[in-house]
Order: structure tokens, then C-alpha cells, then sequence
């Protein structure tokens, strides 16, 4: 009998919906949020009682504009509720579980049926294709598996695509780059700041970066500044592609770039994007910057109304040339919890990285201390520069923390002290980095 030989699927662009007209596109969201309405308050006690407090009648929600009058949801509702008060099926339809990691107590459980998986690997694979993604590529996953979303959505995204994927997890540096030149890898999963981790590396151990495999990067789980972006890409020798997902409304698959890198296009057929004031909770117009709020409309077993991601952020509605209609999002600035308040100015770590990744002679790695000295807050900014800053005369480095210092002062609009730390000093990180130490509550 001949060998049947399977061949793989194609990338997945579903332009049904991806290139939707907004009339369509809304027409299309209204009809969903209405039948997810009726899921939450006919299985949903957290929302039956958030309903009834306001007197609001589910019903009466028949424009899009009407999704304003409906409560918020909070990652403090989903604690209230733990482990599956928020579940809108019974757990025999249930057949994944996530959380987060309850760093702050307890975690967030969310929960899967069969027909959320499968949107939610549609949803990966969609904007893994965007990014560049093909049946021919190896695909080297870097993030961490387990109850963590990241990995999982990725890796059932690319075998959709019909790519080769490498499960390879987060840790042991020394081996995901000998796997990289061994196995080939042509795509990269993992944060951004593992993804500068991993080029410094290669540096050490005098890898070319650029005689490997790898064409594109898919970078997410933290805010990085397009700054970031160009370093990646002249290091790694990679197109470097944003994606945005949470766990609480999907997992990687809420967003994703193409290779326009132009924004985050949001699956508007799958969810429901407002950015509000952070302070007010009011709906801001079109084009301002504030808090995104996600509204979930196909999710069977967890579906979550008005979810109030603490991302600061802000929409396009402009077309895009690869011909995509969904809304874009920009790069995250950080999230409203991890905004730094400096003697009443908001500062986002993400501005700072912006300022250092132009300078000459500073290193990716640095990290902010923010202290109070009697009734004043300070900031000191640690960065590693290369051995040449480093190890120049005083009055050289001088004139290179006080070029840092202006810099900085007029991008943030509040001083900061610089500080200037030998090379490879700083951690490394391998997922998340924590770029912020506060010490004012201590």
C-alpha cells in the first residue's frame, strides 16, 4: 500500500471576517453581545447582582452604544468569585483550566469548552499569520508551560497554521540556542526583554544571530517601547511583531500585529474594545489615549463583560494595507496599577526605555528605583552601559549622566537621577521583567 502523505494547512486568514465593512462588523457584534448578555444573567450570579443593583434589564441593551450603561468587571470580582463563580456552564462542559499566577492572592481561574478552544487556537493561528507565520516555518516557543496561557495558545496556533512546533518552555538559556542553530527555528515565542536575554547570549558565546534560521519574532506578555523593537530586530536579524492577550478574556489571540507593524489588529468579531478614563470609568472618544475595556461575545464557558484590563493604550480605526478592517491598538504604555506617580506627573517605565534605547552606549537592561526622601519622591534610573561609558574618565561619564538626566527630564517632565552600572550587572530575564522597585511603602 503507498505512503498517504498529509499535507499540511495552509495560513489562516479568515476574511470573511478579518476585512468585514463596520457596518457589517457591528451588525455582527451587536447580535453576539445580546446572546452573551442572556448567557451571563441566566448562569452568571456575579452579573445577575451587578445587573439588578443598576436595575438594568438586558434586554434593553439594543445598540452598541447601549454596552456603556452595563457594569464594569474587575480582576477583584474574578478573586470574589474564585475558583469558578464566574463560569456560565456547568464543569462537565468544561475541559481546560487556566489561571494566572496569584502573585497579589489568589489566582484567576478561567475555563474552556471545546468550542472556546478551538476559537481560541482560530484566534492565535489568525494573528500568528498576520505576523508572517507559514506551513513551512519551525516555530520555537520560549514561553512557559502550565497554567500560564501564553505557551499553550501559541503552540495549538501554529500546528493550526500547519508549522512545525518546538515546545521548548522558558529557562536553560544555553540550550534554547543550541536548539535555535540545531533544529532550525525560523519563528520565535517568548517576552521581549527574554528575547534581548537571548541575544546577549549569543553575543558571549560568539553566535551570529543572523546565521540562523530565524525571520520573525512574536513578542508579548509585557510592554515594550518601539525603541525595543529596533534592538530586537538588528540583534536577532528578526521582523519583530507585538500580540496582546490576558487570561481573563482569552490568552494570546485577543490582538496581534501583521507585518505592517502598525498596530494590534483586535478580532472586533470576538470582542468588544472602549478605552476609558482610568479615573472616571467614562468612555473616551475615538483616538484618546486611556484603559482598555474588553468585552468577550463568543466565550461559552467564561465570558466576561466590560473587563477592565488596566492596559493603557489607544485605538485606530484607520485602514490598515494589508487590508485587515479590525480596530489596531498601539503598543501598551504599561498598566494605570504600575503607572508611577514622581511628584504628581504620571511616568510609564516605557517612556524611560525609550530614552535609553537612543542613547549611545546604553545597554537594554535597566531598572527603576523610586524612593522618598521626607516628603519628596525620587527616581533613580540604573542602566548598564557598555565597558567604553563604563570605564571612561570621570568627567566623560559625567557628561554622559547628565546628557541621560535632560533627556530624561524632558521626555518625562520630572527629574531622575541616573545611574550608571557595570555591564552584565543587571538580572536577566526569562519571562516577565520587573523593571520597577518601590520602595515608598517600605
Amino acid at each position: 500500500m503507498p505512503l498517504t502523505v498529509m499535507k499540511k494547512t495552509t495560513q489562516i486568514w479568515d476574511r470573511e471576517h478579518e476585512c468585514m465593512s463596520r457596518d457589517e462588523l457591528e451588525a455582527l457584534q451587536l447580535q453576539r453581545l445580546q446572546q452573551t448578555l442572556e448567557r451571563v444573567n441566566s448562569h452568571v450570579p456575579c452579573y445577575q447582582n451587578k445587573f439588578a443593583a443598576l436595575g438594568l434589564n438586558v434586554s434593553d441593551v439594543r445598540s452598541l452604544e447601549d454596552l456603556a450603561k452595563l457594569p464594569f468587571t474587575t480582576k477583584e470580582d474574578l478573586r470574589l468569585n474564585y475558583p469558578y463563580g464566574m463560569f456560565a456552564v456547568p464543569m462537565r462542559e468544561v475541559v481546560r483550566i487556566h489561571s494566572s499566577s496569584g502573585t497579589t492572592g489568589k489566582p484567576t481561574v478561567v475555563g474552556y469548552t471545546r468550542n472556546d478552544l478551538n476559537t481560541w487556537t482560530n484566534l492565535a493561528a489568525r494573528f500568528m499569520t498576520a505576523a508572517g507565520v507559514t506551513p513551512d516555518d519551525i516555530v520555537h516557543i520560549a514561553f512557559g508551560y502550565g497554567l500560564f496561557t501564553g505557551a499553550f495558545g501559541l503552540h495549538y496556533g501554529a500546528e493550526e497554521i500547519g508549522a512545525s512546533v518546538i515546545p521548548i518552555s522558558s529557562g536553560n538559556t544555553d540550550k534554547q540556542i543550541m536548539i535555535m542553530q540545531d533544529y532550525q527555528s525560523s519563528a520565535l515565542v517568548c517576552t521581549p526583554s527574554y528575547a534581548l536575554t537571548l541575544a546577549d547570549r549569543m553575543e558571549k558565546q560568539g553566535i551570529d544571530p543572523h546565521r540562523l534560521s530565524l525571520k520573525v519574532g512574536l513578542f508579548g506578555g509585557e510592554p515594550w517601547s518601539e525603541e525595543m523593537r529596533r534592538e530586537i530586530e538588528k540583534r536577532l536579524g528578526v521582523i519583530a511583531t507585538d500580540n496582546y492577550g490576558l487570561s481573563e478574556v482569552m490568552g494570546p489571540g485577543v490582538a496581534g500585529e501583521c507585518q505592517h507593524q502598525c498596530g494590534m489588529h483586535i478580532f472586533e468579531d470576538h470582542f468588544i474594545a472602549e478605552i476609558i478614563n482610568p479615573e472616571t470609568g467614562e468612555v473616551l472618544p475615538r483616538g484618546a489615549v486611556g484603559e482598555l475595556v474588553l468585552t468577550s461575545i463568543t466565550k461559552e464557558a467564561f465570558p466576561i463583560i466590560r473587563y477592565r484590563t488596566r492596559d493603557i493604550t489607544q485605538l485606530s480605526y484607520e485602514a490598515c494595507a494589508c487590508g485587515r478592517t479590525h480596530v489596531r491598538m498601539a503598543k501598551t504604555m504599561g498598566r494605570s496599577d504600575d503607572m508611577l506617580i514622581i511628584k504628581g506627573v504620571n511616568v510609564f517605565p516605557t517612556q524611560i526605555e525609550e530614552v535609553l534605547f537612543q542613547v549611545d552606549g546604553c545597554e537594554p537592561h535597566y531598572q527603576l528605583v523610586v524612593d522618598r526622601v521626607g516628603t519628596m519622591d525620587t527616581l533613580e534610573v540604573q542602566v548598564e552601559v557598555n565597558e567604553r561609558i563604563f570605564f571612561d574618565e570621570m568627567r566623560k561619564q559625567r557628561a554622559f549622566v547628565e546628557q541621560l538626566e535632560k533627556r530624561l527630564l524632558s521626555m518625562l517632565g520630572v527629574g531622575a537621577k541616573v545611574k550608571l552600572v557595570e555591564p552584565s550587572s543587571m538580572p536577566r530575564h526569562e519571562g516577565k521583567a520587573n523593571r520597577v522597585i518601590d520602595r515608598r511603602g517600605v
